[in-house]
């Protein structure tokens, strides 16, 4: 495995989409952290130094020239919550999406194989977060998140919505109880399962079951279709620090904001 050195500045991904919105899916690259934290681990969960954690937030505001940077304490539920002000020491918030219309305000939620969406109506100044794990998209937190842009004063025809990188369906590896439960729900889905090589496993494109849960809303998203768990030189993976034995893993963050002035 080999990174870039952690004192470089953060170089996230971006997409045309979402321009030109301040926004970034940042990997694991341009922070301070070290060790199997290396470099920009954002994650206040994992047992990093609290130091270097924020550290690495601080770069991530920086990029995004925002006065704070607000995540939520994510439970794979399909809360969301709209952000009104914040304060880098405010306490946190249980949900797993967050919408704003608030410039100067960063809105990013973490991830280590989930499934990370940014959503944003540049006209109507209204942006999004969501945390997509295969739970918290089962449970439709993407509806929770577009229906909370529309109230705030989006419009889905104007809503634009992109999902970062995630785990694979190369690499998500799932029991047969599973695919049933997933059946029960959303049988014209099923197509998103591939066999595996071990008996009574499947293979579960999350990616794209977040795609259309998000058409279901009337919102036609993009994808960047990386995998977190192949490109250990520029993720964080909790599936892949498990086959490896690690006892714990960094998580990288997808951030977006309104800049301090609004055509």
């Amino acid at each position: 495995m080999t990174h870039d050195r952690p004192s470089q500045d953060p170089k996230p991904l971006t997409h045309d989409s979402l321009n030109p919105l301040p926004h970034g899916f940042f990997t694991r690259l341009g922070g301070v952290s070290t060790g199997i934290y290396e470099s920009l681990n954002t994650g206040r969960g994992s047992n990093d130094a609290a130091a270097a954690i924020a550290e690495n937030r601080r770069r991530v505001c920086a990029y995004l020239s925002t006065r704070v940077l607000v995540t939520p304490h994510q439970r794979h539920s399909a809360k969301t919550v709209y952000i009104k002000d914040a304060e880098d020491d405010m306490p946190a918030i249980e949900a797993d999406a967050l919408v704003t219309d608030q410039p100067g305000i960063g809105l990013g939620v973490l991830a280590a194989d989930c499934a990370p969406v940014l959503l944003a109506d540049p006209q109507a100044g209204v942006i999004g977060a969501a945390h997509a794990g295969w739970r918290g998209a089962f449970d439709n937190i993407l509806k929770s998140c577009v229906d909370a842009m529309i109230e705030t004063g989006a419009a889905p025809a104007r809503i634009r919505a992109v999902v970062g990188p995630a785990i694979s369906v190369r690499s998500y590896e799932v029991g047969e109880d599973f695919v049933a439960d997933f059946a029960k729900l959303y049988l014209t889905d099923v197509d998103l399962f591939m066999p595996a090589t071990k008996e009574g496993h499947a293979y579960f494109n999350l990616p794209v079951f977040v795609q259309r849960q998000l058409a279901r809303c009337g919102i036609a998203a993009q994808t960047l279709d990386i995998c977190t768990y192949e490109r250990a030189d520029l993720f964080f993976s909790y599936r892949r620090a498990t086959h490896l034995g690690e006892h714990d893993y960094g998580r990288q963050i997808s951030a977006i904001a309104l800049p301090p002035t609004m055509d």
